[in-house]
């Protein structure tokens, strides 16, 4: 058996096979230097070594337990989802046209609309998860189309493999953001996307203690992949070996708390679907959820860990909940062993946010803990 045949939780359980080669040890070391060797005749002691701008141990070995859990051709870490983001934009030539899902992450969202009026790239924002709206988009020409899958704050569901269908029709390229999913749960690249990115600040890491993004595709030798990886190390955008370390050490359990954390996030769901002060309840696995359907072939063990909520009652009762929570930290991000609460509108006031919708990250806490601590504070 190969290790591309392995299953999610034997990959991340044996970090891809990485252990430390110069000590023996079963946990790998951390390659800390930023320069390497050289011989008598200037010869480099590794080929593979020259600078630690782009050439690390510690990263390539956390780069290739991603690589393997989205079954991917190759792996690139960065510094954060966001420039990872970046990298693939900049792979666009000006004057491109890009079809975006609106109502994701707002702060990819910002940044694409400013960058693409810098860059002359034309951007067509558009509901992707309503078939006929993506097919519309993609009519004519484009270079790429960009999905979130769930989306976030509104959990809605992309068909993967009818996005890909409808935008290699167009001649462009699907790269999906899978924050929400992971490859534990969606291996997007298997349902034809191109490329698929992840913040892996959030559950790939998911101990809140790292910032990390990590793009993966299905073609290494395509021009816009080539580009990308040029940019990386020319442009400097790279992660850190700690950070990476902390990464591979945190991601050898993600399928475990992506288990844990799938059920918690079930379970507050459909005890927040049934309770008569909250209006409405977003999340794929719930059967009345819009992609509801989609999201059941397309995930794998779980509907995510995502999950956001309208409090009956508007800005201010959603803010007394909010305040009045004890096990849920009010902190920004999702992800994390901890399970997270969020006034959404606090954050992004001028996006069109409902003032009573608050998101919620399931931690692997108990479960039946958490929904007490919703009950006292929708009670309260």
């Amino acid at each position: 058996m190969t290790n591309d045949q392995m299953k999610p939780a034997t990959i991340a359980a044996q970090a891809a096979g990485a252990t430390d080669n110069a000590t023996g040890g079963v946990v790998p070391g951390i390659s800390l230097s930023t320069t390497y060797l050289r011989d008598a005749d200037y010869a480099l002691l590794r080929p593979d070594n020259i600078y630690g701008r782009d050439a690390n141990d510690t990263v390539r070995q956390a780069e290739e337990v991603i690589r393997q859990l989205e079954g991917a051709a190759a792996s690139l870490l960065f510094p954060s989802g966001m420039a990872a983001v970046a990298a693939v934009f900049r792979a666009l030539p000006s004057g491109a046209r890009v079809v975006m899902q609106n109502g994701i992450y707002w702060g990819t969202l910002k940044w694409v609309r400013d960058y693409c009026v810098r860059r002359a790239i034309l951007l067509d924002e558009i509901d992707a998860a309503d078939p006929g709206a993506l097919a519309a988009a993609c009519r004519s020409s484009a270079d790429m189309v960009w999905i979130e899958t769930p989306s976030n704050p509104w959990l809605k569901t992309v068909d993967i493999a009818a996005a890909a269908g409808v935008a290699h029709k167009a001649g462009a390229v699907l790269v999906v953001d899978g924050t929400a999913a992971t490859p534990v749960l969606t291996r997007t690249l298997d349902l034809g996307a191109d490329m698929v990115m992840h913040s892996a600040t959030k559950a790939l890491n998911g101990h809140s203690d790292v910032l990390a993004g990590v793009l993966s595709c299905r073609e290494p030798g395509s021009a816009m992949w080539r580009e990308i990886v040029t940019d990386r190390h020319d442009a400097g955008a790279i992660i850190g070996p700690f950070e990476a370390w902390l990464l591979m050490r945190g991601m050898r359990t993600l399928p475990l708390r992506m288990e844990r954390m799938c059920a918690n996030a079930m379970a507050l769901a459909e005890y927040l679907a049934g309770h008569p002060r909250i209006e409405a309840v977003y999340y794929p696995g719930l059967v009345g959820h819009q992609g509801h359907e989609i999201a059941r072939r397309q995930m794998q063990g779980g509907y995510g860990f995502l999950l956001s909520a309208l409090v009956t009652g508007g800005r201010e009762r959603a803010l007394e909940v909010v305040g009045r929570l004890r096990l849920f930290h009010r902190a920004t991000s999702l992800g994390g062993v901890e399970s997270l609460v969020e006034h959404r509108h606090t954050i992004e006031p001028h996006t069109g946010i409902p003032e009573n919708l608050i998101r919620l990250s399931a931690g692997i806490e108990d479960a039946g803990d958490l929904i007490a601590d919703l009950e006292q504070a929708l009670e309260g």
